[in-house]
């Protein structure tokens, strides 16, 4: 018997998008905490510093509090920004099941401003379905809201 069915998919959600700004501005908008809460959710604890544990907080569900725990894990200026994303709970199915993620955000000059590629990677499918497909929609549209702030600062 092959054992390679029984492995779970693991998934990747991508988003890519060039801004008419510079990568400081993206960068800035990507990294400041009061800028992050607007883009995506009120962080609690944020520092872009590598090993800074923070939080964000969201609906919860079943034996979920609703918290995601999160940890820098690379900080490079104007260039890479990652932490690991963590929350859900192991008797949860769907919504608020255990998530074990990491979110990485890449920032390059172009010729007309800055591309950002965003990665939010190890979705484990079937396990991480709720979480893969609602989050795809939602980095999208967060992706979005960095767009409308960076304007703002421009």
């Amino acid at each position: 018997m092959n054992s390679d069915g029984l492995k779970p998919d693991t998934q990747n959600i991508i988003v890519d998008r060039v801004y008419p700004h510079s990568p400081e501005i993206i960068w800035q908008t990507l990294t400041n905490a009061n800028l992050m809460g607007r883009w995506l959710m009120v962080p609690t604890g944020f520092e872009p510093v590598v090993g800074n544990r923070f939080t964000y907080k969201t609906k919860p569900a079943g034996e979920w509090d609703g918290t995601i725990h999160c940890q820098v894990l690379e900080v490079k200026p104007y260039e890479r920004f990652a932490y690991s994303w963590k929350g859900g709970h192991e008797s949860n199915a769907g919504y608020g099941s255990r998530l074990d993620t990491v979110v990485t955000f890449l920032v390059s000059k172009t010729e007309n401003g800055t591309r950002l590629r965003l990665i939010h990677s190890g979705f484990i499918l079937p396990k991480n379905d709720s979480a893969f497909n609602s989050m795809s929609k939602g980095w999208t549209e967060v992706v979005q809201n960095i767009a409308d702030i960076a304007e703002e600062k421009d």
